[in-house]
């Protein structure tokens, strides 16, 4: 998942204002999400925005599913749910 150069907000396309965003939350989550590339830059507006990534339940989990495919394409399923527990597809 992680952007192609230039960067831009993966959701609207914005090269400003950019922020990280961890496809897989929470400390340990994190830190996994880094290492397999699981992270993407949003916008401000789009990361933690009323209606940014954050705090939008349904956009999340798409970013959650979208992750998921991503890596599974290189993984397994089976070595998805070891590491995060959670079929999200």
């Amino acid at each position: 998942m992680q952007p192609e150069e230039p960067r831009q907000c993966y959701l609207c396309g914005r090269q400003f204002g950019l922020e990280r965003h961890h496809v897989m939350a929470g400390v340990a989550n994190r830190r996994l999400a880094e290492r397999f590339g699981l992270w993407l830059f949003l916008c401000y507006s789009c990361h933690t925005g009323d209606a940014g990534a954050q705090y939008d339940k349904d956009l999340n989990l798409q970013l959650k599913k979208e992750a998921q495919e991503a890596f599974e394409k290189y993984y397994t399923h089976e070595k998805w749910m070891e590491i995060f527990g959670k079929n999200y597809l």
